[in-house]
């Protein structure tokens, strides 16, 4: 795995807590269209238990949709919040990437560019960085991740 693919690993990786709240948020409603159709078809039991199930995948269905656009900045946000260091991930490669927990050494980041076909030259870390920085937060917007429009321009 790229250090690419492990970065947006760990990003996506938080969406669970979101996606879960949005599960639970998606439950809610659900009970009641479950309520609903057992009021149609009051008569026998079996055909509001097959009745059930369709309801339920119509939920589950929904609960997928919300994981396929990921709000990183929510995540990176609420990851810097209980950060002790004050990371910039909007601004900054090397923030981004101690906030979820990778190497951000020199050499990691030159790895990244490589793998991302950098042609600047990689021994100026501040235009690299710059570069890498954009290049990152494009590549996750997209694989499913939205991102501020002001941080791809």
């Amino acid at each position: 795995m790229g250090l690419l693919n492990n970065l947006m690993s760990k990003i996506f990786s938080h969406s669970g807590a979101t996606v879960a709240a949005t599960s639970q948020a998606a439950a809610a409603p659900t009970p009641q269209t479950a309520t609903a159709q057992p009021a149609a078809a009051p008569g026998t039991a079996s055909p509001v238990a097959a009745a059930a199930p369709p309801a339920v995948a119509p939920s589950a269905a929904a609960s997928v949709a919300p994981a396929k656009s990921v709000d990183v900045a929510a995540i990176l946000d609420e990851l810097a919040a209980k950060n002790p260091e004050k990371l910039d991930w909007k601004k900054s490669i090397v923030d981004l990437m101690k906030l979820v927990g990778m190497n951000s050494s020199f050499k990691s980041r030159k790895q990244l560019a490589q793998e991302l076909n950098y042609a600047g030259d990689p021994n100026d870390s501040a235009s690299m960085n710059v570069w890498l920085h954009k290049q990152v937060l494009i590549k996750i917007s997209e694989n499913g991740g939205k991102v501020p429009q002001e941080l791809l321009g």
